[in-house]
């Protein structure tokens, strides 16, 4: 066993690779690609086609046929005309050509815009040419309008109308210009209530809210910046009077993180309203105050559990504990998809008080009981008519 020598498999019984002969077989010539096969060399010995070795010499088979009055035109496609190109020229190698690039570019342009994609690409290409020269407007508070209806409000819509199905009432109560506070209850876990009502506002009445958020939302490093450009400010008076005697439209939700963080059994049961500091804001400004009522946010997020140890060890209100979260992992942080009702009530005046109203401990206390009164009186009309919490 040790002297045998080991044969090839197909080698016809000689030592060494293939068949031993100069010329590939015929069935090796038949595994090149038939675009690709090259026409052989002519043999320089006349009689090496002869011999008895020599296995079949294949003739061209690309390229137009040779007549007696030169080549033979290439037969039409399927679509007419006659093919130019053959299978070497739009090989792996060749690329492809500039008027298919520009083609599919177009076609992919009308998909994502529209028949009218040209001038929408235009704005495109404009808005970041300003955004990355810096030819923006940006107010004092860091409020980008630009870039909130382009990019917030437009990301958040799809959000509103197709996830929530936000329904929303009483529009004719919001002021069309001018001061106005905006009073809302506040619920979900995760205060999308907010933003969902900058969406509503904004496409309905074209005006922005700005909100006033607490002290945790603008020590966040990154949703700091993002609320900042959102056009929201810090929630104190001479913020908010500044900007109401600006004639801003302001949105305040005084139960603040006991309103969001309440648990399921509690949905809709208003929480303390705070010591009325929005109610002094809209008596020194003299602007009215909208009551809002939100339905639908307390179900996306039913809070059943907290975990306060943990809450206070991450510097946060709590950290929330649903039939989904954290049991899914991430997953479980989506919201259930609840049908929204939001309800703009009566406006209520404070211009009819005198200057010196908001330093009425008294007034301002009735004042915001009426405002808190008229919210939760909605919210049980609401949910009465409401048929489910998802349809």
């Amino acid at each position: 066993m040790g002297d045998a020598d080991v044969i090839p498999i197909g080698t016809r019984g000689r030592p060494g690779r293939g068949s031993g002969r100069k010329r590939p077989s015929s069935a090796a010539r038949d595994l090149v690609p038939q675009a690709r096969r090259a026409k052989p060399a002519a043999p320089s010995d006349p009689d090496e086609s002869t011999r008895p070795d020599a296995g079949p010499v294949a003739g061209p088979v690309t390229g137009p046929a040779a007549g007696p009055d030169g080549p033979t035109p290439t037969p039409a496609g399927p679509t007419g005309g006659t093919s130019t190109t053959s299978a070497v020229e739009r090989g792996p190698g060749a690329g492809i050509p500039v008027g298919d690039w520009l083609s599919a570019f177009q076609r992919a342009a009308v998909e994502v815009f529209g028949d009218a994609w040209e001038p929408r690409l235009a704005q495109f290409l404009a808005f970041l040419r300003r955004r990355l020269t810096g030819e923006y407007v940006v107010d004092e508070y860091g409020f980008d309008a630009e870039l909130t209806e382009r990019f917030f409000v437009a990301a958040l819509r799809p959000i509103a109308e197709k996830w929530f199905r936000v329904e929303v009432r009483g529009l004719e109560n919001i002021p069309t210009e001018g001061g106005a506070l905006v009073v809302s209850n506040h619920s979900g876990t995760v205060p999308l209530d907010g933003l969902m009502t900058m969406v509503a506002i904004h496409d309905h009445t074209g005006r922005s809210l700005r909100p006033l958020g607490a002290d945790l939302v603008f020590k966040l490093p990154v949703v700091s910046g993002l609320a900042r450009k959102a056009g929201a400010t810090l929630a104190c008076g001479d913020d908010a009077e500044r900007m109401l005697s600006g004639g801003e439209l302001v949105g305040v939700w005084p139960e603040g993180f006991k309103g969001i963080g309440k648990p399921y059994a509690d949905r809709y049961k208003l929480q303390r309203f705070g010591r009325g500091g929005f109610v002094g804001a809209a008596l020194r400004t003299g602007v009215p105050i909208v009551p809002l009522s939100v339905v639908g946010a307390e179900e996306i997020y039913p809070l059943v559990g907290n975990i306060p140890s943990l809450a206070r060890l991450l510097g946060v209100p709590y950290i929330p504990i649903t039939p989904f979260f954290p049991l899914l992992g991430p997953l479980g942080m989506v919201p259930l998809p609840s049908k929204w009702l939001l309800e703009f009530g009566e406006p209520i005046r404070t211009d009819e008080y005198d200057e010196h109203a908001a330093e009425d401990p008294m007034l301002v206390f009735n004042v915001t009981d009426q405002v808190r009164e008229t919210i939760q009186q909605t919210l049980y009309q609401l949910l009465m008519r409401r048929n489910s919490v998802f349809g």
